[in-house]
């Protein structure tokens, strides 16, 4: 039996592991033959009167829009280096060989032969949509015409796919077509991760709609569109032939985000039937406790979950729900008051630990990156209908923390499970040999650092992070050019340039980390705060041509302990997660499988007999190596040299640490083998 084919699904990780602990045995199965027919749902008129609709409704709920990644470009920094690295992977990659699944499920002949990894299982075409979603990302955030021409290819190719087809459907998964029959027959076996025994047909399917949706968003391939409308009326009429019981059931198997597609749909088409079927993929078990306000969240597979909550802020947007709305905002509430690291990831073994138990959970396969990935992309919807700094102070703190942090600055490979156990390294994916969801995720994660650095409504402009940058407010005629080396340098400017003089409010966000000496001058004048860390400063005149903001951005070293266990602290400089250097290199720290060195040792890791002294007594930089600091005379048995967390990739670290109230060690949970002395079941 291939490894990835396992007769009752677990997970997804656990197609490559041996793990047995977390195995699920389903949450039923239910067997029902017979065809049932139903008539379809009414169309709606496409026309622009249903369009203006949808769009009315958007304009209500969205306060404030990111700019397009057209608008915004990078200047150097390490963001802007960690796009180049998956720019150059992208390019690496041979598209043929990705579309090899879709051409052999469509009964064409394959032009390219099958990547390996989770290419070769029954996930097979995912990365291919997420591929696509990359290089259109990608293309938006540099203007490069190969990226374009990339995305060109593949919609073309996928077009050929569809039109062999003949019913709309666009898919890699093996005998894919086989399975959908029987759904549409009322056949259906479900699994937490599988229907009928294939691994997450819906999350794949989901990979090809966002695919096609941001080749078009993004790039502007129209082709793009017309191919995603044809694939929803696939799915509306596939729907059509379930009752609510049999699609309700449908729903206990893992289907990622396919509310939001058909919500994004009806945005674009104007056309109901979308919305309608965005609503039947609601999963009510999941959503019912949020809407009242009610955590049940532990046990849950984090990723199979929060793609539903983006479905329902979605559907906020589209159809003004105030209960989708509501459920978006706890959900976020509570995920990031209660159930976070230090470094904004999530889980263990990719499920929400039981509330309260968060220091149990310190090992190796603590957060799954493409958590924060999703949390993300909630935060964006958030801010927009809010423009509330505290989705920014998580955004900040996960954009420096994970998404920079999980990738290998010198091979752009990217991080599945990034470590949280003390003592423990980094794992990245391979080449041509991973291709895990994180991969596919990854691809897409570094052509966003864009998204939300500046964002706007009608008449204010919003500064939320310093990443040097140029942003082109083409409504306005209006030209920002950031110029910072933060967080190497604690200062930003902006530069404005304008044809025409015009009044707009600029709020520039106060960090919370900036508290003493934050100041902002206008052309050299300091310009007189009210608020506190944690606000917006908005600065309502008229600008001209010329005009020069200057921002101090004084950060401190501070320690944050742990929830839950303050006998564990973790030290930030300014949004900036500082690790423990614990050397033992690792030179070679890539994998096919995720958990491929879960088998391997950690290293010992000191005690900080810090009591309660101030942080910069016994913490201090280090000359010629901008955000270094070193332990001086605190390290049991020995000090330490701390460094960015997005840094960390060849050697084993820690950024949690164990304090002792003087300079006697405390008795260490982390022995050096490996293993956290404390029960890792929920």
């Amino acid at each position: 039996m291939n490894k990835y084919q396992m007769n009752t699904v677990t997970h997804k990780s656990f197609f490559i592991r041996s793990d047995k602990k977390r195995f699920h045995s389903g949450m039923g199965v239910l067997l029902v033959f017979g065809l049932l027919f139903f008539s379809h749902h009414p169309k709606a008129n496409p026309g622009e009167k249903s369009e203006n609709k949808v769009q009315k409704i958007e304009n209500n709920t969205i306060k404030v829009k990111t700019f397009d990644l057209r608008d915004v470009r990078l200047l150097n920094s390490p963001f802007k280096q960690r796009m180049e690295m998956d720019e150059k992977y992208m390019m690496k990659l041979n598209m043929d060989r990705l579309l090899a699944p879709f051409m052999k499920s469509a009964g064409l002949k394959p032009k390219g032969r099958q990547y390996k990894g989770w290419e070769t299982s029954q996930l097979s075409g995912a990365f291919g949509g997420q591929y696509l979603s990359g290089l259109s990302l990608m293309y938006a955030a540099t203007g490069h015409e190969e990226m374009k021409n990339r995305v060109d290819y593949m919609v073309n190719q996928l077009k050929k796919c569809q039109d062999k087809v003949g019913t709309g459907y666009i898919g890699g998964i093996p005998k894919g077509q086989e399975l959908w029959n029987k759904v549409e027959k009322g056949i259906i076996h479900t699994e937490p991760f599988a229907l009928d025994s294939v691994w997450s047909p819906w999350y794949n399917l989901h990979m090809t709609f966002k695919g096609l949706r941001d080749a078009y968003w993004y790039t502007g391939n129209k082709q793009a569109k017309e191919m995603m409308e044809k694939f929803g009326d696939w799915a509306v009429n596939l729907s059509n032939h379930l009752n609510d019981q049999q699609f309700k059931h449908m729903l206990r198997t893992e289907f990622s985000g396919m509310n939001e597609m058909m919500a994004d749909l009806y945005s674009m088409t104007g056309k109901k039937k979308y919305l309608d079927l965005a609503k039947r993929f609601n999963d009510n078990r999941f959503l019912d406790p949020l809407a009242q306000g009610v955590d049940s969240l532990s046990n849950q597979h984090v990723n199979t979950n929060i793609p539903k909550v983006i479905g329902a802020a979605r559907e906020y947007e589209v159809d003004g729900s105030r209960r989708m709305a509501n459920i978006a905002k706890y959900f976020f509430n509570e995920v990031t008051s209660k159930r976070i690291y230090i470094n904004g990831e999530m889980g263990d073994y990719e499920y929400f630990q039981k509330l309260g138990t968060l220091p149990q959970h310190l090992n190796r396969a603590a957060g799954e990156t493409g958590n924060v990935y999703n949390m993300l992309i909630l935060t964006r919807h958030l801010m927009q209908w809010d423009p509330n700094v505290k989705y920014v102070k998580y955004y900040e703190r996960s954009l420096y923390n994970v998404i920079l942090a999980s990738q290998d600055p010198s091979t752009g490979m990217m991080t599945y499970l990034l470590s949280m156990e003390p003592g423990f390294f980094k794992t990245f994916s391979t080449p041509y040999d991973s291709f895990w969801c994180c991969v596919g995720i990854g691809v897409q994660n570094h052509a966003k650092y864009g998204k939300v650095i500046y964002m706007h409504s009608k008449n204010d402009l919003y500064v939320n992070l310093f990443i040097p940058s140029v942003l082109q407010w083409k409504e306005k005629g209006m030209t920002i050019t950031q110029h910072t080396k933060f967080p190497s340098s604690q200062k930003s400017t902006l530069d404005l340039k304008m044809g025409h003089s015009q009044k707009l409010a600029l709020k520039i966000r106060r960090p919370y980390w900036a508290a003493n000496g934050f100041e902002i001058k206008v052309n050299g004048h300091k310009i007189k705060q009210t608020g506190s860390p944690s606000s917006y400063v908005s600065i309502d005149r008229t600008w001209h041509n010329g005009d020069k903001i200057e921002i101090s951005l004084p950060m401190q070293l501070h320690v944050e302990h742990m929830a839950n266990d303050h006998s564990k602290v973790a030290v930030m400089y300014g949004p900036v997660l500082l690790a423990g250097e614990l050397g033992g290199y690792v030179p070679f720290p890539y994998a096919k499988n995720d958990s491929q060195f879960f088998d391997m040792p950690a290293v010992a890791v000191p005690d900080l007999a810090i009591a309660n002294k101030p942080v910069d007594s016994w913490l201090k930089p280090v000359e010629g190596k901008p955000l270094h600091f070193k332990t001086y005379g605190v390290g049991q048995p020995h000090d330490v040299e701390l460094a960015p967390f997005y840094e960390m990739t060849h050697q084993h670290y820690t950024v949690y640490w164990n304090i002792s109230q003087d300079n006697k060690s405390m008795s260490s949970i982390w022995n050096g083998t490996g293993n956290y002395h404390g029960d890792h079941n929920n």
